[in-house]
């Protein structure tokens, strides 16, 4: 979260005029007292006393170096400046960054820069521990300005629009943070649930495929993508995820009914009812599985003849019964049950769900 922490080397020319400013700066750095800064700050405030010392663009620039140090270490004020330092550090530094010679001091500004952008950052993430979101983004792209190199500031813009509803700015902060860093699954993650939110799921799609393809091995971009296909029904595309997809989440009860739906309605019926059973098996109290498992067996039935076909249809009975002990008013499941007892000649089962139908839907 925090771009620098005076690690920055910043080098002047050694002068006499500047050599007191210098070696507080350094004594800082090297025993992080903050009598340091203090003393660095006199120094520079004594080298400006005249009109011409105002104007003098070395001396100022020594000035912002030491000014925004000291408003990004001193976060707690022990100093005792005043309540308009920081705007008036970044007016300081504002008005050096216009001058068309500042590009002679490019590494001192470039540190004064990180400087403020850290206050801001620092200043969003206090906003954000209270939920203040509006002010949030407003203080991360006060940073922005300072630090536009710092690309994860888009996914604290992009998270804090989130949190207000704001999905498609969002989005858009989730877009260019993505054009820079493709490869960090949690951006990718975050970004892909954000278009998926707004209901643009091509696109959430088109960033998992890019991530996964630079981390092909990620778990959480694959069950991701997996996730987007199985609600789709796109099963011809789920297919090929499906053995890395349960090689990693072997004892997921969920993932192994995916995989078995998956196959069902690819009508490989042997995976699908392997990967049934073993869900079942995972979680004995979800119904789907159960209800699916039974519809497996009652089309196996249908498409088979002779012995084959009534044990398909007994096997489908048992499993219905089953799903039907566990949502006993689900009218789909009883109406397919009754179905099974009609093509086995079971009259008295059709007559006795056809009794339970009639109390469901008061007919």
């Amino acid at each position: 979260m925090i771009i620098c922490l005076l690690s920055t080397s910043v080098s002047f020319g050694q002068t006499e005029v500047f050599k007191s400013v210098v070696n507080n700066l350094a004594f800082y750095k090297q025993k992080k007292d903050l009598k340091y800064l203090a003393s660095a700050k006199k120094s520079v405030d004594s080298l400006i006393k005249t009109k011409a010392d105002s104007a003098d663009l070395e001396k100022n620039v020594y000035k912002a170096v030491v000014y925004s140090s000291i408003v990004y270490i001193d976060s707690l004020n022990k100093l005792k400046e005043p309540a308009n330092f920081f705007p008036q550090v970044c007016k300081l530094v504002d008005e050096l960054s216009a001058s068309h010679k500042i590009y002679r001091y490019q590494a001192e500004m470039d540190y004064a820069h990180k400087c403020l952008a850290n206050v801001y950052v620092r200043d969003g993430f206090k906003y954000m521990a209270v939920s203040d979101y509006n002010n949030a983004i407003r203080v991360f792209k006060k940073a922005q300005a300072y630090a536009p190199g710092f690309n994860q500031l888009n996914a604290y813009i992009a998270y804090a629009n989130n949190k207000l509803g704001n999905l498609l700015e969002g989005a858009k902060y989730y877009s260019d943070l993505l054009k820079k860093d493709s490869t960090t699954a949690e951006y990718i993650e975050a970004a892909s649930n954000t278009y998926k939110a707004i209901g643009d799921t091509s696109r959430a799609l088109q960033l998992l495929k890019r991530g996964r393809k630079h981390m092909p091995d990620d778990k959480f971009l694959l069950l991701s993508e997996a996730n987007i296909y199985n609600n789709r029904k796109d099963y011809r595309e789920l297919e090929p995820l499906l053995p890395q997809l349960l090689d990693e989440n072997g004892n997921n009860a969920q993932v192994n009914f995916i995989a078995a739906n998956c196959y069902d309605h690819l009508n490989e019926f042997d995976k699908a009812e392997s990967l049934y059973l073993h869900a079942i098996e995972l979680n004995s109290t979800s119904y789907d599985p159960v209800y699916n498992l039974g519809l497996l067996y009652l089309r196996q039935g249908l498409l088979k003849h002779g012995s084959d076909s009534k044990d398909d249809l007994a096997r489908a009975g048992q499993w219905l019964e089953k799903a039907s002990e566990m949502s006993p008013s689900d009218v789909k499941c009883l109406q397919v049950l009754q179905m099974v007892y009609a093509k086995t000649g079971d009259k008295d089962q059709v007559d006795r769900i056809s009794e339970k139908l009639k109390l469901l839907t008061n007919q």
